[in-house]
């Protein structure tokens, strides 16, 4: 039986990969996206992202898309709130309509990018166990059901633990010393009526030295939030996650000071925690130009959440890669590295910007650093 061939293939159907698809289908070249999901509603996707003018509006502009966008967009999402750990609001930011950052439900924003495609290009239950070069710039990639294919130009955009990143480079995510339990307070002004309050309409933190909560309200009235703490790796491997009164307690432990109406945050909670812990690849991560492959998103540039500027960045990054290619037709070589060019520094900037952002976040001054950021950028 012949190995399949695929001229353009993209391993990842997360926003970086889907802008991908649809810049190039745009420009009228055919992409196969190879998605590790067996469908398209096997998990949920996360909560709410701001899709910042400077990046992801951009891409969703290239792929064609950007009045759909703006009809998914969660009015009031853009408020910003910081509070200290009794509970006093330090920063009352409302969403006035004018900011440059517009959020919305990155599952709505994943559905936008899947139903733009034609039928057929993700294939599903498709997960990559690694790749290797052949001839000519040309790749074999395997997948976990034995089969394979091979392809022209293979594109990484399979997230923090990339299976084509070794590819390309020997680096791998490290440990930020940051780790994340989630929680989630579904229809909160009905049932967590003072945790609704607290977090208001958009995006809340507050914030302590070593630790805090971030906190937003979804479109569908529910609050993800993020507790943050500064952790040792192996912190959790003592918890038992699957124990929700267990993790409770565990988590609590951490803000047995702080107020009551910050804690309930995670004591009101009817369902599970989830435990993360946040790494990150190298400020600077950069590889040296291999012929027919390239990375995207967190494969080329995993950072730590504390910019907001991962999705925005996987997205443009997208859509720069598909408008070099289409710009550059018949010639791969030079349409990567026109990418690459941007990508590098690109990536670099918003990384260390990400590591000093947690600083300031979770630094002995908490949350100080956060107010002063907010001042200087006229907040």
């Amino acid at each position: 039986m012949t190995t399949p061939h695929h001229p353009l293939a993209i391993i990842g159907g997360g926003l970086g990969g889907l802008t991908l698809a649809r810049v190039l289908h745009v420009n009228g070249v055919e992409a196969a996206v190879f998605d590790l999901d067996a469908s398209p509603a096997a998990r949920t996707q996360g909560g709410m992202l701001d899709i910042h003018e400077d990046s992801g509006q951009p891409a969703l502009r290239a792929a064609g898309l950007y009045e759909e966008f703006r009809a998914l967009v969660n009015p009031g999402g853009e408020s910003t709130r910081v509070l200290d750990k009794a509970g006093t609001v330090l920063l009352d930011d409302p969403d006035d309509g004018t900011g440059g950052r517009p959020e919305v439900d990155r599952g709505q924003l994943r559905d936008l990018l899947l139903g733009s495609l034609p039928e057929g290009t993700v294939r599903w239950g498709a997960k990559v166990t690694g790749a290797r070069p052949l001839d000519g710039g040309r790749h074999e990639v395997t997948l976990t059901d034995g089969t394979s294919f091979t392809t022209d130009l293979l594109i990484g955009a399979d997230g923090a633990w990339s299976r084509v990143r070794p590819l390309l480079s020997d680096a791998k995510p490290a440990y930020t010393g940051i780790s994340f339990v989630e929680v989630d307070l579904p229809d909160a002004d009905l049932r967590h009526p003072v945790s609704a309050e607290v977090v208001g309409g958009g995006m809340m933190m507050a914030l302590g030295a070593g630790k805090g909560f971030l906190a937003h309200r979804e479109t569908d009235g529910s609050l993800h939030i993020y507790v943050a703490l500064a952790v040792p790796e192996d912190a959790f491997d003592g918890v038992d996650f699957t124990d929700t009164e267990a993790a409770k307690a565990y988590t609590l432990g951490h803000f047995a000071d702080w107020d009551k109406s910050l804690r309930a945050l995670v004591a009101d909670a009817d369902g599970p925690l989830t435990p993360r812990h946040i790494h990150a690849l190298p400020i600077g991560h950069r590889w040296e130009r291999v012929p027919g492959v390239t990375l995207l998103g967190d494969a080329a540039h995993l950072m730590s959440p504390f910019a907001g500027v991962g999705a925005n960045l996987a997205m443009l990054d997208g859509a720069e890669l598909g408008e070099a290619l289409a710009a550059h037709p018949g010639d791969t070589e030079a349409a990567l590295a026109a990418y690459e060019a941007k990508l590098f520094p690109r990536g670099e900037e918003s990384a260390a910007e990400s590591a000093a952002n947690g600083v300031l976040m979770f630094g002995e001054d908490a949350p100080q650093g956060m107010l002063d950021f907010f001042a200087g950028m006229g907040g």
